[in-house]
């Protein structure tokens, strides 16, 4: 029979401290972590804020107008060079007169004739020879005359076509040697040193707009430019049927940059906050017909607070409820938080760089 022989104390020892060892290695990897999961957070401040109401429109020109002729004739000359500004009153075409110029010779002789008629009348019936009837006559022909001698001028004038208005001619639908008949489009004259923009704005805003308000548009012609302009007519009565009211505004275009037929976006500024609470607009869940944001308290930990949205501008949005200055919510990554949870936040540069980080 065996007899019992207890383990050496020199092997004993090395499992000990083995044991020790490890110990520390399990304990620290079994034991939560001391911070929450990483998540952007931002700080809520107060910000200006501008109360704007947004349209859209196509800009006019200030004056357009198709130039005709009140007359048929021969295109004798064109005086301009297409896409050329033109002065007002500056003469464009000029049309065969001479059949005009005859016309006027004939009046004229006819009216110096019935002029000497009835000087000659007068005459008479001083002396009392002849009567009152037929110096009547003579000066109602005389007067007749005249008429037709006048109509034969505006006839001879309208042969020299002429700009209404100064402005860009456009191009030309005829040529020189052309027979052209009276109402027939000849050119475009456009003048857009000052555009018009018409759009409409739902009735409900009617109380908000105002002559001489100055409103911003913006074309996608020159991006990220905008241009200020000023109401100058508010349309009397509503749209019946869309319930919106139609305004008419006027864009200053001094370099000639805008053109008519573009299409606009347009502010008119209503009014101005300057303690509206901001935050960004990936901030906000939406849950259940609400709204709600994670709020971070001072110990780290979430909770899901309910909020009322107001305006909105790019990437952001205005909290009318719910949040104050200084509160911190969290911006991101928001599907992998839940309330009551810590988390690590992590502020962006720029709150970072002034300090406002905890």
């Amino acid at each position: 029979m065996k007899s019992y022989v207890p383990p050496k104390p020199f092997l004993l020892l090395p499992l000990l401290s083995l044991t020790l060892l490890l110990a520390p290695v399990v304990f620290a990897e079994d034991a939560p972590p001391r911070g929450g999961l990483p998540a952007e957070v931002h700080r809520v401040e107060i910000a200006s804020l501008d109360h704007v109401l947004r349209g859209v429109g196509t800009l006019r020109a200030n004056e357009s107008v198709i130039i005709r002729s009140e007359i048929s004739g021969r295109v004798e000359s064109i005086l301009f060079n297409e896409g050329e500004m033109v002065t007002q009153g500056q003469e464009l075409f000029r049309l065969d007169s001479a059949s005009y110029n005859a016309e006027l010779a004939q009046a004229q002789a006819q009216a110096n004739l019935s002029r000497q008629e009835y000087q000659r009348a007068s005459d008479l019936l001083e002396r009392r020879v002849g009567s009152q009837n037929e110096r009547d006559t003579k000066l109602a022909q005389l007067r007749v005359n005249e008429a037709q001698v006048e109509f034969a001028k505006t006839s001879l004038d309208k042969t020299r076509i002429r700009a209404p208005f100064a402005g860009m001619i456009g191009l030309r639908h005829i040529s020189p040697g052309d027979f052209i008949t009276s109402g027939q489009d000849l050119v475009e004259l456009t003048d857009f040193s000052e555009m018009k923009i018409d759009f409409a704005m739902p009735e409900r805003n009617l109380g908000q707009l105002s002559i001489g308000q100055t409103i911003m548009i913006e074309v996608d012609a020159f991006p990220g430019e905008q241009f200020s302009g000023e109401i100058f007519a508010i349309s009397p009565s509503s749209n019946a049927r869309s319930h919106n009211i139609n305004v008419r505004a006027n864009i200053p275009n001094p370099d000639g940059r805008l053109r008519p037929g573009l299409f606009s976006k347009i502010e008119i500024v209503i009014g101005r906050d300057d303690q509206a609470i901001m935050i960004p607009e990936q901030a906000i869940m939406p849950l259940d017909n609400a709204f709600f944001v994670m709020k971070m308290d001072e110990n780290n930990m979430l909770s899901m607070v309910p909020v009322t949205m107001g305006a909105r501008r790019f990437g952001e949005v205005q909290i009318t409820e719910g949040l104050a200055p200084g509160d911190v919510v969290v911006t991101a990554g928001q599907i992998k938080l839940q309330p009551g949870m810590p988390i690590t936040p992590l502020f962006s540069p720029s709150e970072t760089s002034s300090g406002s980080d905890v």
